[in-house]
This record gives structure tokens, sequence and C-alpha cells, in this order.
């Protein structure tokens, strides 16, 4: 019946007026009812797929619905509201499947956790030769790269180094008690000053102590100046400029006993046997090895230098600052002002005068 109808529908045309409206033509009343018979008792098209050539038929084709002509056909708007919409299948509908997840907010941790991961076991391995190697040297079973010359300087710069804080403590120590005396030269005189005052019998002798206890703060102060000056000079020398200068020497010295344990580190592999494994872990020791002597000989060259420079500027600080020392205490204890004045002049030694580092009254408000 199938067949019959849609030969009957090739048949037919349907004329388009110019407005895109079917025109009219005698209808077929037999056509009309055999298409709605089939409506009714074939198959459901939102169900199934417009792909049949004939209802039940074992070949399949497409049919252009362009291809059928006839009268137009009438659908019920109840049966079209029975519609039932099938979801697309996963894959093959109109949107993107969200089935692949983002991996970009795991990777990031995962990235840093293997970072930190391969630095604490570099630092567990670098930390386990060098502690085996200072075990090994300590025991005297294991070999030291030394460089004789190099260790007699560096043994020199911590003996000076002890020596020069023993000045620097003695120093101080003579600038405390020195100041104490001219505080007590100046209390004296201001003392005498005002006895002189209140005993017209004794006027003169108070008066002339006041004055010389006077003399004797204003040079006090003067010489209190330069044993400052000196005691600056040498805590530079020796907490700023040495201080540099051993920090390079232990970083030379770790370098020296990281080389010491990579060096033993590849004797050690190259004694085994040669095979794939073996030949590997000598490809990689060696290059280690080769990183740290690198290392060591880089500091060695930088301690060397250090060590010139350190020994030249130590004699010119300590040359003017000892001829300071010594000419400012000598014409302190003869009495000189004149020549004591002058030696500070001749260091461009500056001084406060007393009370200057004092804020005032007013600046206190």
């Amino acid at each position: 019946m199938t067949d019959s109808i849609m030969s009957k529908a090739a048949t037919m045309e349907i004329p388009i007026s110019s407005n895109g409206d079917a025109g009219t033509l005698p209808e077929d009343t037999s056509l009309e009812e055999d298409l709605q018979q089939v409506m009714v008792s074939g198959p459901n098209l939102n169900e199934t797929s417009i792909v049949s050539g004939g209802y039940g038929g074992a070949t399949e084709a497409i049919i252009p619905t362009s291809s059928i002509k006839g009268p137009a056909i009438h659908f019920n708007p109840e049966y079209l509201g029975r519609r039932r919409v099938s979801p697309p299948r996963q894959g093959h509908g109109l949107h993107p499947s969200n089935s692949t997840p983002c991996m970009s907010t795991e990777e990031v941790p995962r990235g840093m956790a293997v970072e930190k991961f391969d630095i604490m076991k570099k630092w567990g391995i670098n930390t386990y030769k060098c502690t085996k190697q200072m075990i090994s040297e300590r025991f005297g079973r294991g070999q030291r790269t030394m460089d004789l010359e190099l260790e007699a300087q560096i043994d020199f710069l911590h003996d000076t180094k002890r020596k020069y804080e023993h000045v620097l403590r003695l120093a101080r120590a003579l600038s405390t008690h020195l100041y104490n005396v001219v505080q007590t030269q100046h209390a004296l005189g201001d003392t005498f000053a005002d006895l002189s005052q209140k005993s017209p019998e004794l006027q003169d002798e108070f008066g002339y102590n006041a004055e010389t206890q006077k003399l004797l703060c204003k040079n006090g102060e003067t010489l209190l100046g330069a044993i400052n000056f000196f005691v600056s000079g040498i805590n530079t020398l020796v907490n700023k400029t040495m201080e540099d200068t051993l920090m390079t020497v232990k970083m030379y010295e770790n370098a020296r006993l990281e080389y010491d344990a990579y060096r033993a580190d590849l004797e050690e592999v190259s004694t085994g046997p040669r095979d794939a494994v073996t030949l590997a872990r000598i490809e990689a020791a060696q290059q280690q090895y080769q990183v740290h002597k690198d290392k060591y000989e880089r500091l060695r060259s930088d301690v060397t230098i250090k060590l010139k420079f350190l020994e030249e500027n130590k004699v010119k600080v300590m040359h003017k600052q000892l001829l300071l020392f010594h000419n400012a205490i000598s014409a302190y204890f003869a009495g000189n002002q004149q020549q004591l004045e002058q030696t500070l002049k001749q260091f461009n030694v500056n001084l406060k005068p007393p009370g200057a580092g004092k804020p005032s009254w007013l600046e206190e408000q």
C-alpha cells in the first residue's frame, strides 16, 4: 500500500504561486485517506529516522523530501505535541562533552611537590657524602686536599683576628675609664670653683685647683675623642673587613669538603665492574666531581685575592691609627694642649662638644 501511495505522489505536481503558497488543485480524497492511514498505522517518525526506502523493506535508502510531490499534508497539532525529544548521544550531540577534567589545577601542585622532593633529595645526598668525608678525615682514613701556603695564611688570619679583638677590648676599656676620669675631673673642678666663692680665706687655692681640673678635663675630652676614633677604626677592621674575608674562607672550606667527598665517590665508583649501569654512574659522578672542582678552584682564587687585599688594607689602616694613638697619648701626658689639638686636626678627628648628642628640652617637647 505504501508503494502505491508513493507512486501516486511521485506523479503529482504541486504548483507554487508567486508568493510561495501552494496552488489550488482538485483534491484527491483517496490519496489523502491513504496518507492518513499510513501516518496512523506506520512508524513514528519522531522516534525513528526517515531513512527507509519502504516500510518493512529489506533495503534502506534515504528518501529526499523534495522528490515527494502531491497535495499539502496536514498534521494533527496534538500529535506533534506528544513528540519525544531524545537526548543526544555522548560525542554526537551539538554540545561538546565535559567528560575530560581540567588537569591544570592538579599539575601545578604536583610539579611543585616534585621540585621540592628533588631539592630535598639532592640536599640529602650531598649532606651524606660530606658527613662521610668529614668523619673519614677525623679518623684518618680519608684523603684531604691541602694547599699548604693558603692554609698557613688562613691560620695567620685567625690568629691576627684574635689578637686584634684583644686590642679592641682593651681600647674600649681605656675609653670607658678615661670617660669616668673626665667626668670626675669636671665635677671636681665645679666643686673647687664653688668652694672658692664660699671660702674667702682659701679662695686663691680653690681657684687654682679649679682651673687645673678644668684644663685637664678639656684635654681629657680631646684625648677621649682620639681614643674613640682609634676604637672605631679597629672595630671596622676586625668586625667588617676581617669578618668578610673569613666568610669567604668558610665558603672555601665547605667547597673543599664537597670536592673531596665527590672525588672519593668517583674513585669508589670507578673501582667497580664496568657494566652499563656502572658506566652511567661513573659518568654522573664525573659530572658532579667536575662541578665541585670548578667551585673549589674558584673559591680558592677568591680567598687568595681577599687575603692579599686584607693585608694591604690592614697595614694602611693600622699605620694611621697607631700613629694617631701614639701622638695623642704623648701630647696628653706631656700636658701639651696645642700638640694634642694639632694631632686631631692632622687625622681629621672631629670632636663633639659635651652634651651635643643630647636633644634640648625644646626638641623633646
